[in-house]
């Protein structure tokens, strides 16, 4: 048996002797155990991934290989299949003659004699002598591949398609062609969104178009703003700002006969299915068009403008949207593409601007965009600890904002804040319609508290620049189940919205979407300002309720009467992580105004042995925390075991703590599981406790998200962003960057997605040989393909502990010695850079979110341990279900924020000697990671 020349589209044939009177037997035969289809006219056996040609030579003889010889030792000369269910092959062979490996009971690999005695095997394993399974369980008719195929793409196949994120069909039935287009104002990570879109589509075996200058383009038509484009056209758009297929308002296409050109052009192109990426305003002219399609086909017919096939071909035309909006005012999401990137553009200024106003003890007015959502100006509130923010859905009387914002301000400043910060939403309205302007902000601010004032008025800024990590990979993910939507849906699905709460992607109905959106801004114009709260997003609410809370502290009277005050106590443990002096502080000025008494513990549990380092907060010592990195009261990695549990129970019961709060990764996930374990011998513990996750790692057991996670992100982002345009400069040259994560390769993963890498290696899979191998040979294609144009580099992100051996380093010289001078290789090691600077606004915010919960969680438990305390030692009940629950983890799982014990996660789903989940949440991300580069997986 011989390999010939790869086919077209990663397809392989091989060569297969035969004689004219075994063929029949030989079709029966792959038939039968392969699930290869017949083609009797030209003479060849597919399962679209390998064919076989049948060569009829009757001088041929039949090969005779001994049955009692191991069939292993010509398996190079074989082809040899990967399968699910090896079990299932080795049935059907019946009483055929077969040898399997190890053992006939549980057998790995299984090999056959075809009717010209060519050896066949089947393998649950990558290879004949590995024994990892390659293939995730499936049904057995698309099971097989070519396991000596080494340039098939199978990343497809190891997916399983379901209803929820992600789905990837592993084939499509009738080759589609597939649009997409921008529309209404840019949004960093459009660009990401569009490159998804269109390798999603190639991918998927159909035809990718782009329609340019947005809805303009789909009536002007033809092949200048309807154009079909290839793989190459849309590398590193995740990497650049705003969108490069143009986006325009058409004042035509909001009329018929605009819409009607529209369809026509559409038709004229042969496109099946339209994907907009836009707000509210794009996304209902998307679906209106879809509804009056029959119409507008039916009236083309009738002029002549189309054919009757074409008529027939095009009934019906999917519509799918993408939420492209820095308001993020659409509902039922989330969070919009943009929307993090022009929230971390305010953030950055505002942090620029709080340093000068603290130099002259200034007050600023900071105007951001938000025509009818006030989002990006609560959300950079609550990042930047602004004093006072105004914002459309929660308006006051002339008199009432202008009282209440003085008076916050004055308690500021008379408790020592140099600088004061008011962010105006430029949609900021009064009760009674009028606007607010930053003006009359700066106004009531000199007139009234004769501050030294200036006013920053951001303007499109806020637009510009790449995309922030989270929208990358949002923008991604999205693009990818877009094409999964238009390629499932039928003329009787509605448009589906692709949509995002809290960490899963969902599909939502585009119409309800768009409606529930416009009702909230025709609730602000009729000033029922009560229904505009209640149609936010519940998280919307609960942001502005957290931010009313930690900007009072202990500034007015507290909520919660004085017998329920409490005693918190606040650690961290592990590595420093983003958004951990966010959490901190949120917790102590919430804590205040509740009226709890918040401690911190300094440097640990081993700062709490050694020196007693416990500190009550008070407000103006938490001045910057929010927006600093690092952690201000210190940390370590040691554990209560590690520092004494005894002494740390005794300085426990001193201080009479009611419950303690951790922030930090691993070693915090195991300081929770030793207090909880060790409340048997020591009732100090018998009190509330939660862990707030926080590692750049996103490695801790109970949630899909840790505080620090995105700040590291956008930090390595940012620096494979760098050292890629070096790359590309050199035109020859690829960066092996040492990713670090340890036994989780989430980061490096999720780094993949956001700065296209070719490759990905991370502890899960290791670096296989077999692997490495192809990856160079993929890499040798890509730059044999770019002929040395530019904006061409390459990079290759490896976690630290994918392999021990292959070491950047060497991994760079094996690179460059395979090359042949076409190209070169050099490592680069980021280090702790990756921890990063200054949180980004979603560690901060995020931060609020889950301290405030924290401290809820605290509260809520109170009852339940206090009647645990007053149990004697030998009757307390430390397993009832209610006592285990009050030592949690609080995480985000899927789309909900959720407590879960430390005993569960503990003993049931941690894998304790690599200190990662048991179940991997990100797995699925790969497949998508290495598709949108065209990697080829063995």
């Amino acid at each position: 048996m011989t390999q010939s020349l790869p086919l077209l589209n990663g397809t392989e044939e091989y060569s297969l002797v035969t004689t004219k009177a075994l063929y029949d037997d030989t079709v029966k035969f792959y038939e039968r155990y392969f699930q290869l289809v017949h083609d009797k006219e030209i003479g060849t056996l597919t399962n679209s991934l390998v064919t076989i040609k049948l060569v009829v030579d009757d001088s041929f003889k039949p090969l005779d290989i001994a049955e009692d010889k191991d069939w292993r030792a010509i398996v190079s000369s074989s082809l040899v299949f990967s399968c699910t269910d090896i079990q299932y092959f080795k049935n059907l062979a019946g009483k055929q003659t077969v040898q399997a490996y190890p053992n006939e009971t549980n057998p790995l690999e299984v090999y056959l004699k075809d009717p010209n005695g060519y050896v066949v095997g089947i393998t649950e394993t990558k290879n004949a002598i590995s024994i990892k399974p390659t293939l995730p369980k499936q049904s057995v008719e698309s099971s097989l591949i070519s396991s000596r195929s080494s340039r098939v793409d199978i990343s497809s196949a190891s997916v399983t398609t379901g209803s929820s994120y992600p789905a990837i069909p592993k084939t499509v039935n009738t080759q589609k062609s597939i649009a997409v287009m921008t529309s209404g104002g840019d949004a960093p990570g459009m660009n990401a969104n569009v490159r998804a879109i269109v390798r999603t589509t190639i991918f998927k075996g159909c035809n990718a178009f782009v329609v340019m200058e947005g809805y303009e383009g789909l009536v002007k038509g033809g092949p200048e703003y309807i154009k079909q484009v290839c793989w190459e056209t849309v590398r590193n758009w995740s990497c650049e700002g705003g969108t490069n297929i143009g986006t325009a308002r058409s004042k035509e296409f909001r009329e018929r006969p605009g819409r009607l050109l529209g369809a026509l052009h559409l038709i004229e192109a042969g496109v099946d299915a339209l994907i907009v990426c836009g707000g509210d305003g794009s996304l209902t002219g998307a679906d209106l068009f879809r509804s009056e399609w029959p119409s507008l086909i039916k009236e083309l017919l009738e002029t002549g403008k189309i054919s009757n096939a074409q008529f027939d071909r095009y009934q019906h035309l999917n519509i799918c949207g993408t939420v492209g909006s820095i308001d993020n005012d659409m509902s039922t999401t989330d969070a919009t593409i943009g929307a993090y990137s022009a929230l971390d553009r305010i953030c950055q200024a505002i942090d620029y601007i709080e340093a000068t106003a603290n130099s002259h003890s200034r007050a600023f007015v900071v105007e951001v965009m938000g025509r009818n959502c006030g989002w990006l100006a609560l959300m950079a509130g609550i990042a930047t600890s602004a004093d006072y923010i105004l914002i459309p859905e929660k308006p006051a009387s002339s008199r009432e904002w202008q009282d209440q914002m003085c008076d916050i301000i004055s308690k500021h400043r008379s408790r020592g804040k140099r600088t004061t910060i008011v962010i105006v939403a430029e949609g900021a309205i009064s009760n009674d319609l009028t606007p607010i302007t930053s003006k009359d902000v700066h106004k009531v601010l000199v007139d009234r508290l004769s501050l030294d004032c200036r006013i920053t008025t951001l303007g499109h800024v806020q637009r510009g620049g790449t995309a922030v990590a989270y929208d990358r990979i949002l923008a991604t993910l999205q693009g990818v189940e877009a094409v999964n939507a238009v390629l499932e849906s039928t003329a009787d699905t509605p448009s589906p919205l692709i949509a995002i709460n809290e960490n899963k992607i969902t599909r939502k109905p585009l119409v309800e979407s768009v409606q529930l959106t416009k009702s909230v801004a025709d609730a602000i114009h009729s000033k029922d300002f009560k229904k505009a709260m209640a149609l936010r997003d519940s998280e919307f609410v609960e942001h502005l309720g957290n931010f009313m809370a930690i900007n009072s502290a202990d500034h007015i009277e507290p909520k919660l009467p004085k017998e329920t005050h409490l005693k918190i106590a606040i650690v961290n443990v592990g590595a420093p992580a983003g958004g951990m002096n966010s959490a901190v502080y949120s917790m102590a000025t919430y804590c205040m105004s509740q009226g709890h008494k918040p401690y911190a513990i300094y440097n640990g549990w081993t700062g709490l042995t050694r020196h007693e380092s416990v500190r009550s907060l008070n407000w103006k010592d938490l001045l910057g925390w929010q927006s600093r990195g690092g952690s201000e009261i210190g940390t370590n990695r040691n554990t209560p075991e590690e520092a004494d549990i005894g002494l740390i129970a005794y300085y426990f019961q001193k201080y009479g703590f009611d419950g303690v709060i951790i922030v930090g990764g691993f070693e915090a996930f195991v300081s929770l599981h030793q207090l909880e374990r060790a409340r048997e011998n020591y009732t100090a513990f018998r009190i509330p406790m939660v862990l707030i996750p926080a590692t750049l790692s996103n490695n801790v057991p109970g949630t899909e998200y840790s505080l620090g996670s995105d700040t590291a992100l956008n930090s390595l982002m940012q620096y494979c962003d760098v050292i890629k345009q070096s790359a590309a400069s050199t035109r020859g040259r690829v960066f092996v960057v040492d990713v670090q994560g340890g036994n989780s390769g989430y980061l490096a993963t999720h780094a993949a997605i956001a700065v296209g890498a070719q490759v990905s290696y991370v502890p899960e899979e290791g670096i296989s040989l077999e692997q490495l191998t192809q990856d160079i040979e993929n890499l040798k294609e890509s730059f044999d393909k770019a002929e040395g144009r530019g904006r061409f580099g390459q990079l290759i992100l490896k976690s630290s502990n994918a392999s021990k051996v292959l070491t950047p380093e060497v991994l760079a010289d094996v690179i460059t010695q395979e090359a042949d001078g076409h190209y070169d290789a050099k490592c680069a090691i980021p280090g702790h850079v990756q921890q990063g600077c200054l949180p980004s606004p979603i560690d901060r915010t995020r931060g609020t979110r889950l301290a405030i919960r924290a401290v809820g969680f605290i509260e809520a438990q109170q009852k339940v341990m206090e009647q645990a305390r007053t149990i004697d030692d030998d009757d307390f009940e430390f397993d009832a279900p209610e006592i285990v629950n009050t030592a949690s983890v609080l995480g985000v799982k899927g789309s909900n924020i959720v407590f879960t014990s430390i005993r569960q996660l503990y003993d049931f789903e941690t894998e304790l000697s690599r200190r990662v989940p048991k179940t991997i949440h990100w797995e699925s991300s790969r497949a998508i990671a290495d598709h949108l580069v065209g990697r080829k997986k063995l």
